[in-house]
């Protein structure tokens, strides 16, 4: 008999929310998982780790049961006894309901995000923080720095469409790796190559697997795009190479940006990224002249103290030379606002009170353990429910985060698939289905398509979904919101309508809709998303956070980073592996297998003043933590930038000790966002 096929999408943190193709072996079994070939983005093409979600969908380790923590925390399964659906539900209730007896509702935080990026499954839990008063969350951890950086210069996110690569003659791939994490895009550059010979240039720290594919890889030091982008605005005005005219229609003040940039050459750029100036001439001149030029904008190279001013500063560049005019031409960072999704149902937005505080997600360190500044003039956080994250080893500080957990007045339940670091530190863990074992629908980030799915296989054991968890306390909270008492099928029902889309079973049948507006609306060609119609190379930075006037309005290096010094001679970035997702897939086998161990790659110069070897136990430290790692001689970074590819779980370091005890918890400009690839650290042999 021929294998069954059902449509799904890949829920995971990435921007390609995959269009799938599931191998349905029974009402409880996967086989193989491919990308949907008929869908015009993911084209037949799935990463190596969801292709073999079945070792994940049926791993043993999968959380089975709800389970009381008897024993101490940070231990793991040993420290846990099974208990009843019902009475976990009544204890977390009650523990919630005596938190906000005792200290006010605002005691409870419901902490949660993108484990699965279903618009039902991961939002839900608002409703529950709005009905009941409980503190809010400020969502920092992924995007709040890039996203503030194209809001400054384009006014909205979304960008040109992705597939028209293939008309691209110069395709150039900034702060980003997607052979590791968003496979899918490499499709369409190898079809821009074929189509058109298209040059591929990587802007990048170290060379990855996308900086070996390409023609030029810029390897520059961490956290100094910005100036890079600058040199190339300087040469791009410099000689010519601008569109007067378009910048004149469609820009805010393009006099001001060229008298900006006159006194800051590729000489100045050298001495601050490690890039040398004939290389940024040589890139500038070939950006410059090729009218098609695309740039994928990443999130990596965000993820610093000034990374919304580099954001900005590189979207600037097709502006100058006004590639968006030309179809294969712009640039594309994010999609969001084209699937106009009206989320009120399911986040209960009615029900949302301002005066409510919002806690900084990736402060959670400082939160729990009661620093003022991040608590304001409310209580300490005495319970939280958490799904769809694993802030033990995501966030940063992580060592402040443990001790945050560590407390014996703090109640805890995860809601979790496996017994995660997080989950380890619970009073209370309940077992998740996976996106397999419930419905939902997704937007996506890097292409255009809206897709609604229902399960494939009946849940894993006594495993219940993040909807149905919700619902259950809601009820037992006496919460009325009719959200609470809608399936999850309603929910997507009625928010597709009242958003101006199809009903859920019209695209459940046809698997996706494809949301992309027109290529000259996708290019801006009716003009950008502020009310002026301009992109804007003067950011209004304080219009979007209160540390706005920390940064230049117009584009520029932002001197703001954690630099290197005689005590911390490295600048080290943690880089996402390419065999797990955050902390996703570091369970399975087989991604244990291929990425072996946390390993920090220095270069063979630095290595041999510190009398490394190969293989040698290294010890990385800073004023935060030390941690052991095993060194790996490598010559594609700079001297003085180290990486360290992750995110292990912590117990696979020496000590229980992971990469984010390294990395600051302080906010990025203007308006916060996690810096984990701003972190400057000393080297030793351990």
């Amino acid at each position: 008999m021929p294998l069954e096929i059902v449509h799904s999408a890949c829920p995971h943190d990435c921007p390609s929310t995959c269009a799938l193709e599931v191998e349905r072996l029974d009402s409880h079994r996967i086989g193989r998982v491919r990308g949907a070939a008929e869908n015009s983005y993911t084209a037949g093409v799935v990463c190596a780790k969801v292709a073999r979600y079945a070792e994940r969908q049926h791993h043993p380790g999968r959380l089975a049961t709800p389970l009381r923590r008897v024993g101490d925390k940070g231990i793991g399964r040993d420290a846990y006894a099974p208990i009843a659906w019902d009475d976990a539900l009544d204890e977390v209730a009650e523990r919630l309901i005596l938190a906000a007896q005792r200290h006010g509702s605002e005691a409870v935080w419901p902490y949660y995000y993108a484990g699965t990026m279903g618009l039902v499954q991961r939002d839900g839990i608002h409703r529950l923080r709005h009905e009941m008063k409980y503190s809010l969350q400020k969502d920092t951890i992924c995007v709040a720095l890039s996203d503030a950086g194209w809001q400054a210069g384009v006014g909205t996110i979304s960008g040109a469409d992705t597939r028209e690569m293939v008309e691209s003659d110069l395709i150039v791939i900034w702060g980003g790796n997607p052979v590791a994490t968003q496979v899918n895009l490499m499709t369409h550059v190898t079809r821009a190559r074929k189509a058109r010979r298209a040059k591929v240039v990587v802007v990048d720290p170290y060379r990855t697997g996308t900086a070996e594919a390409a023609d030029l890889h810029l390897m520059l030091r961490p956290g100094t795009d910005a100036a890079l982008a600058v040199a190339m605005m300087h040469v791009l005005f410099r000689d010519g190479l601008v569109d007067r005219d378009y910048m004149t229609r469609y820009t805010d003040d393009p006099e001001a940006l060229e008298a900006h940039v006159r006194s800051r050459d590729p000489h100045w750029a050298e001495a601050i990224t490690g890039v040398p100036a004939a290389q940024i001439e040589d890139f500038a001149l070939l950006y410059g002249r090729t009218k098609r030029s695309f740039i994928r904008i990443g999130y990596g190279f965000s993820r610093s103290r000034n990374g919304a001013a580099s954001a900005h500063a590189v979207s600037c560049l097709p502006a100058v030379t006004g590639a968006w005019q030309y179809v294969g031409g712009g640039a594309h960072y994010a999609n969001r606002t084209i699937y106009h999704i009206d989320n009120s149902l399911i986040v209960g937005a009615d029900l949302r009170d301002p005066t409510i505080r919002a806690l900084d997600q990736s402060r959670i360190g400082a939160v729990l353990t009661g620093e003022r500044r991040d608590l304001g003039d409310g209580p300490p956080v005495t319970a939280m429910l958490i799904q769809n994250t694993n802030p033990v080893v995501v966030c940063p500080d992580s060592l402040k985060v443990r001790e945050g957990f560590l407390r014996d007045d703090l109640f805890v339940c995860v809601h979790e698939q496996f017994m995660t670091d997080t989950a380890a530190m619970a009073d209370i863990v309940l077992p998740a289905t996976t996106f397999l074992e419930h419905d939902d629908f997704y937007r996506a980030s890097g292409h255009t398509h809206l897709q609604v799915t229902k399960k494939v296989v009946e849940p894993y054991a006594e495993a219940r979904s993040n909807h149905d968890v919700i619902c259950a306390l809601a009820k037992r909270l006496g919460c009325k919101h009719r959200g609470f008492f809608m399936s999850v099928w309603e929910l997507i029902d009625e928010t597709l309508k009242v958003s101006g889309w199809p009903s859920a079973d019209s695209l459940y049948e046809k698997h996706w809709q494809d949301c992309a507006l027109s290529s000259e609306e996708m290019r801006f060609r009716d003009g950008f998303g502020h009310a002026d119609g301009k992109f804007h190379f003067k950011a209004d930075w304080s219009a979007i956070g209160p540390q706005g006037k920390a940064l230049s309005s117009l584009p520029d290096f932002a001197a703001v980073i954690d630099q290197a010094d005689a005590d911390h001679p490295f600048r080290l970035v943690a880089a996402p592996a390419r065999q797990f997702l955050n902390s996703t897939f570091t369970e399975t086998p087989t991604s244990q297998r291929r990425e072996e161990r946390p390993t920090i790659l220095i270069h063979p110069d630095d290595a041999a003043r510190l009398d490394l070897a190969d293989g040698d136990r290294v010890r990385v430290g800073n004023r935060q933590a030390s941690i052991v790692v095993h060194a790996k001689l490598f010559d594609g970074l700079l001297s003085g930038v180290v990486v360290i590819e992750s995110i292990w779980p912590n117990h696979s370091f020496e000590g229980g000790i992971g990469v984010n005890a390294l990395t600051s918890a302080e906010p990025g400009l203007p308006n916060g966002g996690a810096v984990f690839h701003d972190t400057a650290v000393w080297v030793r042999a351990a």
